[in-house]
Protein backbone atom coordinates (compact mmCIF):
# COMPACT_ATOMS: atom_id res chain seq x y z
CA UNK A 1 0.00 0.00 0.00
CA UNK A 2 1.39 3.39 -1.05
CA UNK A 3 0.06 6.86 -0.22
CA UNK A 4 1.00 9.43 -2.86
CA UNK A 5 0.86 13.20 -2.35
CA UNK A 6 1.08 15.27 -5.54
CA UNK A 7 0.57 18.82 -4.27
CA UNK A 8 2.41 19.60 -1.06
CA UNK A 9 1.48 23.29 -1.22
CA UNK A 10 -1.98 22.45 0.12
CA UNK A 11 -0.59 20.67 3.19
CA UNK A 12 1.29 21.65 6.31
CA UNK A 13 3.76 18.86 7.01
CA UNK A 14 6.36 18.50 9.71
CA UNK A 15 8.74 15.84 10.94
CA UNK A 16 10.36 15.79 14.37
CA UNK A 17 8.78 19.15 15.17
CA UNK A 18 10.31 20.78 12.06
CA UNK A 19 7.97 22.05 9.33
CA UNK A 20 9.23 21.17 5.84
CA UNK A 21 6.16 22.09 3.79
CA UNK A 22 3.59 24.84 4.29
CA UNK A 23 2.43 28.10 2.74
CA UNK A 24 5.50 29.76 4.28
CA UNK A 25 8.05 26.94 3.85
CA UNK A 26 8.78 25.57 0.37
CA UNK A 27 9.63 21.82 0.25
CA UNK A 28 12.98 22.18 -1.52
CA UNK A 29 15.83 19.68 -1.60
CA UNK A 30 17.72 21.68 1.02
CA UNK A 31 14.65 21.84 3.28
CA UNK A 32 14.04 18.08 3.03
CA UNK A 33 17.73 17.35 3.64
CA UNK A 34 17.76 19.65 6.67
CA UNK A 35 14.57 18.14 8.12
CA UNK A 36 15.18 14.42 7.61
CA UNK A 37 18.96 14.29 7.84
CA UNK A 38 21.42 12.09 6.00
CA UNK A 39 20.34 9.26 3.75
CA UNK A 40 21.68 7.19 0.87
CA UNK A 41 22.68 9.06 -2.31
CA UNK A 42 19.69 10.02 -4.41
CA UNK A 43 18.81 8.34 -7.69
CA UNK A 44 18.44 10.26 -10.93
CA UNK A 45 15.86 8.98 -13.44
CA UNK A 46 17.12 10.23 -16.80
CA UNK A 47 14.00 9.10 -18.69
CA UNK A 48 11.57 11.04 -16.51
CA UNK A 49 14.09 13.75 -15.48
CA UNK A 50 13.38 13.15 -11.80
CA UNK A 51 15.67 13.08 -8.80
CA UNK A 52 14.53 10.54 -6.16
CA UNK A 53 15.50 10.95 -2.54
CA UNK A 54 14.68 7.88 -0.45
CA UNK A 55 14.24 7.50 3.30
CA UNK A 56 12.76 4.55 5.14
CA UNK A 57 9.06 4.57 4.33
CA UNK A 58 9.33 7.82 2.39
CA UNK A 59 10.37 8.91 -1.13
CA UNK A 60 10.56 12.45 -2.52
CA UNK A 61 10.57 13.24 -6.23
CA UNK A 62 12.14 16.44 -7.58
CA UNK A 63 11.80 17.52 -11.23
CA UNK A 64 15.13 18.38 -12.83
CA UNK A 65 15.57 20.06 -16.20
CA UNK A 66 17.85 18.12 -18.58
CA UNK A 67 20.42 20.93 -18.70
CA UNK A 68 20.94 20.57 -14.96
CA UNK A 69 21.46 16.78 -15.06
CA UNK A 70 23.83 15.59 -12.34
CA UNK A 71 27.00 13.80 -13.25
CA UNK A 72 26.70 10.02 -13.01
CA UNK A 73 26.87 8.83 -9.39
CA UNK A 74 27.30 12.42 -8.29
CA UNK A 75 24.24 12.31 -6.10
CA UNK A 76 22.71 15.31 -4.40
CA UNK A 77 25.96 17.27 -4.32
CA UNK A 78 26.31 17.22 -8.11
CA UNK A 79 23.04 19.07 -8.70
CA UNK A 80 23.81 22.64 -9.73
CA UNK A 81 21.06 25.24 -10.13
CA UNK A 82 21.26 28.89 -11.15
CA UNK A 83 20.93 31.55 -8.49
CA UNK A 84 21.37 29.07 -5.68
CA UNK A 85 17.79 27.81 -6.12
CA UNK A 86 16.63 24.20 -6.12
CA UNK A 87 13.54 22.34 -7.38
CA UNK A 88 10.58 21.71 -5.13
CA UNK A 89 9.05 18.34 -4.30
CA UNK A 90 6.67 17.28 -7.08
CA UNK A 91 5.50 14.08 -5.38
CA UNK A 92 5.86 12.42 -1.98
CA UNK A 93 5.24 8.69 -1.46
CA UNK A 94 4.57 7.15 1.95
CA UNK A 95 4.80 3.38 2.42
CA UNK A 96 5.71 0.64 4.87
CA UNK A 97 9.25 -0.74 4.77
CA UNK A 98 12.60 0.36 3.40
CA UNK A 99 11.77 0.20 -0.32
CA UNK A 100 8.75 1.29 -2.32
CA UNK A 101 9.12 -1.60 -4.76
CA UNK A 102 8.99 -4.19 -1.96
CA UNK A 103 6.40 -2.53 0.24
CA UNK A 104 3.60 -4.50 1.86
CA UNK A 105 0.61 -3.35 3.84
CA UNK A 106 1.54 -3.41 7.54
CA UNK A 107 -0.50 -5.64 9.85
CA UNK A 108 -3.36 -4.04 11.70
CA UNK A 109 -2.33 -2.95 15.22
CA UNK A 110 -3.99 -4.99 17.95
CA UNK A 111 -5.21 -1.75 19.51
CA UNK A 112 -7.45 -1.29 16.43
CA UNK A 113 -9.14 -4.69 16.68
CA UNK A 114 -12.03 -3.21 18.64
CA UNK A 115 -13.00 -6.57 20.12
CA UNK A 116 -13.30 -8.17 16.67
CA UNK A 117 -11.62 -11.29 15.28
CA UNK A 118 -9.90 -11.24 11.88
CA UNK A 119 -8.79 -13.88 9.39
CA UNK A 120 -5.05 -14.19 8.78
CA UNK A 121 -5.49 -16.94 6.20
CA UNK A 122 -7.99 -19.62 5.23
CA UNK A 123 -7.21 -23.10 3.91
CA UNK A 124 -9.94 -24.89 1.98
CA UNK A 125 -10.06 -28.53 3.13
CA UNK A 126 -10.38 -31.02 0.27
CA UNK A 127 -10.13 -34.81 0.43
CA UNK A 128 -10.57 -37.21 -2.51
CA UNK A 129 -11.83 -34.44 -4.82
CA UNK A 130 -14.46 -33.42 -2.27
CA UNK A 131 -14.52 -30.10 -0.43
CA UNK A 132 -15.00 -30.75 3.28
CA UNK A 133 -14.86 -27.24 4.75
CA UNK A 134 -12.38 -24.52 5.71
CA UNK A 135 -9.57 -24.13 8.22
CA UNK A 136 -9.44 -20.56 9.51
CA UNK A 137 -6.31 -19.03 11.02
CA UNK A 138 -7.65 -16.20 13.16
CA UNK A 139 -6.20 -13.18 14.94
CA UNK A 140 -7.73 -11.83 18.13
CA UNK A 141 -6.75 -9.36 20.83
CA UNK A 142 -5.08 -11.18 23.71
CA UNK A 143 -6.33 -9.04 26.60
CA UNK A 144 -8.14 -5.84 27.46
CA UNK A 145 -4.96 -3.87 28.28
CA UNK A 146 -3.55 -3.18 24.85
CA UNK A 147 -0.32 -1.32 24.27
CA UNK A 148 1.66 -0.34 21.21
CA UNK A 149 3.65 -3.60 21.37
CA UNK A 150 0.73 -5.95 22.04
CA UNK A 151 0.72 -9.14 20.00
CA UNK A 152 -2.48 -10.80 18.74
CA UNK A 153 -3.58 -14.25 19.81
CA UNK A 154 -3.46 -16.85 17.02
CA UNK A 155 -6.38 -19.27 16.80
CA UNK A 156 -7.18 -22.11 14.40
CA UNK A 157 -10.78 -23.14 13.79
CA UNK A 158 -12.25 -25.67 11.35
CA UNK A 159 -15.75 -25.29 9.95
CA UNK A 160 -17.05 -28.24 7.93
CA UNK A 161 -20.15 -28.87 5.91
CA UNK A 162 -22.78 -30.47 8.09
CA UNK A 163 -21.84 -28.48 11.19
CA UNK A 164 -24.84 -27.13 13.04
CA UNK A 165 -25.33 -23.42 13.59
CA UNK A 166 -24.56 -24.04 17.29
CA UNK A 167 -21.24 -25.66 16.32
CA UNK A 168 -20.28 -22.70 14.13
CA UNK A 169 -21.27 -20.15 16.78
CA UNK A 170 -19.15 -22.04 19.30
CA UNK A 171 -16.13 -22.05 16.97
CA UNK A 172 -16.34 -18.53 15.54
CA UNK A 173 -18.55 -16.67 17.96
CA UNK A 174 -21.80 -14.90 17.24
CA UNK A 175 -22.12 -13.70 13.62
CA UNK A 176 -22.08 -10.02 12.79
CA UNK A 177 -25.46 -10.45 11.14
CA UNK A 178 -27.98 -13.17 10.32
CA UNK A 179 -29.55 -12.91 6.88
CA UNK A 180 -32.62 -14.93 5.85
CA UNK A 181 -33.04 -15.71 2.16
CA UNK A 182 -36.39 -14.53 0.85
CA UNK A 183 -36.25 -16.75 -2.25
CA UNK A 184 -34.02 -19.22 -4.06
CA UNK A 185 -33.19 -17.59 -7.40
CA UNK A 186 -31.20 -20.63 -8.56
CA UNK A 187 -34.06 -23.13 -8.29
CA UNK A 188 -35.02 -22.53 -11.94
CA UNK A 189 -31.83 -24.37 -12.93
CA UNK A 190 -32.99 -27.50 -11.10
CA UNK A 191 -34.66 -30.17 -13.30
CA UNK A 192 -37.23 -30.74 -10.54
CA UNK A 193 -38.00 -27.09 -9.82
CA UNK A 194 -41.66 -27.53 -10.85
CA UNK A 195 -42.10 -30.27 -8.25
CA UNK A 196 -40.71 -28.28 -5.35
CA UNK A 197 -43.39 -26.93 -3.10
CA UNK A 198 -43.02 -23.49 -1.58
CA UNK A 199 -41.40 -23.75 1.81
CA UNK A 200 -42.54 -21.85 4.87
CA UNK A 201 -38.98 -21.90 6.16
CA UNK A 202 -36.01 -20.01 4.78
CA UNK A 203 -32.32 -20.83 4.52
CA UNK A 204 -30.21 -18.35 6.44
CA UNK A 205 -26.67 -16.98 6.42
CA UNK A 206 -24.27 -16.29 9.25
CA UNK A 207 -22.40 -13.17 8.05
CA UNK A 208 -18.90 -12.65 9.47
CA UNK A 209 -17.78 -9.35 7.94
CA UNK A 210 -14.38 -9.13 9.67
CA UNK A 211 -13.57 -12.75 8.74
CA UNK A 212 -14.61 -12.26 5.12
CA UNK A 213 -16.91 -15.29 5.08
CA UNK A 214 -20.60 -16.19 4.97
CA UNK A 215 -22.00 -19.57 6.00
CA UNK A 216 -25.35 -20.75 4.64
CA UNK A 217 -27.49 -23.06 6.77
CA UNK A 218 -30.31 -25.29 5.61
CA UNK A 219 -33.74 -24.16 6.77
CA UNK A 220 -34.81 -27.67 7.78
CA UNK A 221 -31.68 -29.20 9.32
CA UNK A 222 -29.91 -25.99 10.44
CA UNK A 223 -26.62 -27.41 9.18
CA UNK A 224 -23.98 -25.69 7.04
CA UNK A 225 -24.33 -26.40 3.33
CA UNK A 226 -22.44 -23.54 1.67
CA UNK A 227 -19.46 -21.33 2.59
CA UNK A 228 -18.73 -18.05 0.78
CA UNK A 229 -15.20 -16.59 0.82
CA UNK A 230 -14.95 -12.88 -0.09
CA UNK A 231 -11.95 -11.25 -1.80
CA UNK A 232 -13.15 -7.63 -1.34
CA UNK A 233 -11.81 -6.37 -4.66
CA UNK A 234 -12.61 -2.80 -5.81
CA UNK A 235 -15.38 -2.80 -8.38
CA UNK A 236 -17.25 -5.71 -6.82
CA UNK A 237 -20.85 -5.29 -5.70
CA UNK A 238 -19.94 -6.06 -2.06
CA UNK A 239 -16.71 -4.05 -2.01
CA UNK A 240 -15.81 -2.67 1.42
CA UNK A 241 -18.51 -4.69 3.19
CA UNK A 242 -16.18 -7.56 4.08
CA UNK A 243 -12.54 -7.83 5.02
CA UNK A 244 -10.59 -9.89 2.51
CA UNK A 245 -10.45 -13.60 3.24
CA UNK A 246 -6.96 -14.72 2.16
CA UNK A 247 -8.00 -18.22 1.17
CA UNK A 248 -5.99 -20.97 -0.51
CA UNK A 249 -7.88 -23.65 -2.42
CA UNK A 250 -5.41 -26.37 -3.40
CA UNK A 251 -6.32 -28.90 -6.10
CA UNK A 252 -4.25 -32.10 -6.16
CA UNK A 253 -2.40 -32.77 -9.45
CA UNK A 254 -4.08 -36.20 -9.70
CA UNK A 255 -7.55 -34.74 -9.30
CA UNK A 256 -10.17 -35.57 -11.91
CA UNK A 257 -10.95 -31.88 -12.44
CA UNK A 258 -7.45 -31.15 -13.82
CA UNK A 259 -7.24 -31.64 -17.57
CA UNK A 260 -3.47 -31.16 -18.09
CA UNK A 261 -0.23 -32.47 -16.64
CA UNK A 262 0.62 -30.09 -13.83
CA UNK A 263 1.89 -29.91 -10.27
CA UNK A 264 -1.55 -28.94 -9.05
CA UNK A 265 -3.48 -25.70 -8.83
CA UNK A 266 -3.74 -23.11 -6.08
CA UNK A 267 -6.64 -20.69 -6.24
CA UNK A 268 -6.14 -17.70 -3.96
CA UNK A 269 -7.84 -14.37 -3.34
CA UNK A 270 -5.59 -12.62 -5.89
CA UNK A 271 -5.55 -15.38 -8.53
CA UNK A 272 -6.55 -14.39 -12.05
CA UNK A 273 -9.10 -16.70 -13.60
CA UNK A 274 -7.17 -16.85 -16.88
CA UNK A 275 -4.27 -18.51 -15.07
CA UNK A 276 -6.35 -21.48 -13.87
CA UNK A 277 -9.20 -21.92 -16.35
CA UNK A 278 -6.89 -23.69 -18.82
CA UNK A 279 -5.89 -26.23 -16.19
CA UNK A 280 -9.21 -26.94 -14.47
CA UNK A 281 -12.40 -28.25 -16.02
CA UNK A 282 -14.96 -25.54 -15.31
CA UNK A 283 -18.50 -25.51 -16.59
CA UNK A 284 -18.45 -24.51 -20.24
CA UNK A 285 -21.07 -21.80 -19.83
CA UNK A 286 -20.97 -19.63 -16.70
CA UNK A 287 -24.00 -18.23 -14.92
CA UNK A 288 -24.30 -14.44 -15.26
CA UNK A 289 -24.89 -12.75 -11.91
CA UNK A 290 -26.38 -9.26 -12.30
CA UNK A 291 -27.31 -8.56 -8.65
CA UNK A 292 -30.30 -6.46 -9.70
CA UNK A 293 -33.41 -6.48 -7.53
CA UNK A 294 -36.51 -4.42 -6.89
CA UNK A 295 -34.56 -2.20 -4.50
CA UNK A 296 -31.46 -1.87 -6.67
CA UNK A 297 -32.29 -1.93 -10.37
CA UNK A 298 -28.97 -0.45 -11.50
CA UNK A 299 -25.64 -2.01 -10.57
CA UNK A 300 -22.79 0.39 -11.51
CA UNK A 301 -20.16 -2.35 -11.17
CA UNK A 302 -21.57 -4.60 -13.88
CA UNK A 303 -22.29 -8.32 -13.82
CA UNK A 304 -20.00 -11.15 -12.73
CA UNK A 305 -19.61 -14.68 -14.09
CA UNK A 306 -19.95 -17.78 -11.90
CA UNK A 307 -18.02 -20.85 -13.07
CA UNK A 308 -18.81 -24.20 -11.49
CA UNK A 309 -15.89 -26.60 -10.90
CA UNK A 310 -17.03 -29.87 -9.31
CA UNK A 311 -18.37 -28.84 -5.88
CA UNK A 312 -17.14 -25.24 -5.75
CA UNK A 313 -17.99 -22.07 -7.67
CA UNK A 314 -15.64 -19.24 -8.65
CA UNK A 315 -17.18 -15.81 -9.13
CA UNK A 316 -15.15 -13.89 -11.71
CA UNK A 317 -15.38 -10.14 -12.18
CA UNK A 318 -15.60 -9.19 -15.84
CA UNK A 319 -13.40 -6.47 -17.25
CA UNK A 320 -15.08 -3.23 -18.25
Amino acid sequence: MVIEVYNLSKLRLKYGGCVFSSTEVAPSIQQVDQTFGATHPGIYDRERHLFLLNFRGLTFQFPVEPKFEPRFAGGLGSLQFPGGGSPLVSQMSIYSGSSRTATEAPPMPVSCFGGQVYTEKCDVIREDDVTKGVRLHLLAASDTHLGADSEPTHLVREVQFGDSCQDVATLLGAPTKVFYKSEDKMKIHSPFAHKRAASRRSDFFFNYFTLGIDILFDARTHRAKKILLHTNFPGHYNFNMYHRCNFDLSVDPHSSIINTTTDGVHIRADTKWESVCGTLKPSSRPVVLNRASTTNTSNPFGSTLCYGVEDFICEVRTRR
